[in-house]
């Protein structure tokens, strides 16, 4: 498997560069460059440092991370190099745009089935190619076969590139399908040195493992480590980009009522000790 970062429709990349250029700098804010390497608490009540790639430390008296999740491909020449282009895994990210060609779903997990009936809805010429999984049960290949989805077993050896271009499949046996877009299902994995430096790990997401795994968080956002927080992909794979906004909004305002609570018992324990 291949590790990739989630590619951005065009409609998302144009509506992030406009958003960027519209908005003025009204809240201070402290941009620290480079990725986090791991982190530590320090003294009881003081929060963390985190270390980012370069050595530099940056200190903080909470954790809100939402360093998103990697998918990683099938193993299969072509899908790495066409990711984001030709070879795509949302219906809901990317149907529009793909709308009428000739699609192969690639399935590689137990969410092959469920892809091709969903992006059924943007074309009539789709085929299920069954690459490294086993051939439908029967309820699944009914609903298939209703749909018109072509059922091809057969291991993928390569996707047909031609300047630039993904235009077909290549089974190990020769045989060749033309496909305009291909779908994969990739594994869906959360990956934070910083998390994992503070003992939290990846946890299976009720799909099972082979599907995706996340990093726990109660509804607030909060992590099992006092004063770590989560939001976006980091923690839920199903967060578009509108929804991990929000989400990181709802969990920061988690964050700044811990804070008061903190800043409002020290006040308080001031307070007694003056009388």
């Amino acid at each position: 498997m291949s590790a990739q970062p989630r590619p951005l429709s065009r409609c998302v990349r144009r509506a992030l560069r406009l958003a960027r250029a519209r908005t003025p700098s009204r809240h201070p804010c402290r941009r620290a460059s480079g990725a986090g390497k791991r982190g530590g608490g320090l003294a009881e009540g003081t929060g963390f440092e985190v270390a980012l790639e370069t050595g530099a430390p940056i200190g903080a008296r909470r954790l809100l991370v939402t360093s998103g999740l990697t998918d990683e491909l099938p193993d299969v020449p072509g899908v790495r190099e066409r990711w984001g282009g030709d070879v795509i895994h949302c219906p809901y990210c990317h149907g529009w745009e793909i709308r009428g060609q000739a699609i192969g779903v690639l399935a590689s997990g137990p969410v092959g089935v469920h892809q091709a009936l969903m992006f059924r809805q943007w074309t009539d010429s789709l085929m299920l190619i069954l690459h490294t999984t086993d051939a439908p049960p029967p309820d699944q290949a009914e609903q298939l076969a209703a749909r018109g989805i072509e059922v091809v077993p057969g291991v993928v050896e390569r996707l047909e590139i031609t300047d630039g271009r993904q235009h077909g499949v290549r089974l190990q046996d020769g045989r060749v399908f033309a496909r305009q877009t291909i779908v994969v299902g990739p594994r869906m994995v959360a990956v934070s040195p910083v998390l994992d430096s503070l003992g939290l790990k990846p946890v299976a997401h009720p799909m099972g493992s082979e599907v995706a795994e996340v990093y726990a968080a109660d509804p607030s956002g909060a992590t099992e480590v006092k004063g770590v927080w989560v939001a976006g992909n980091v923690c839920d794979i199903a967060a578009q980009v509108i929804s991990a906004a929000a989400q990181g909004m709802f969990v920061a305002a988690a964050v700044n009522a811990d804070l008061t609570s903190e800043e409002t018992q020290a006040d308080v324990m001031r307070a007694r000790e003056v009388v």
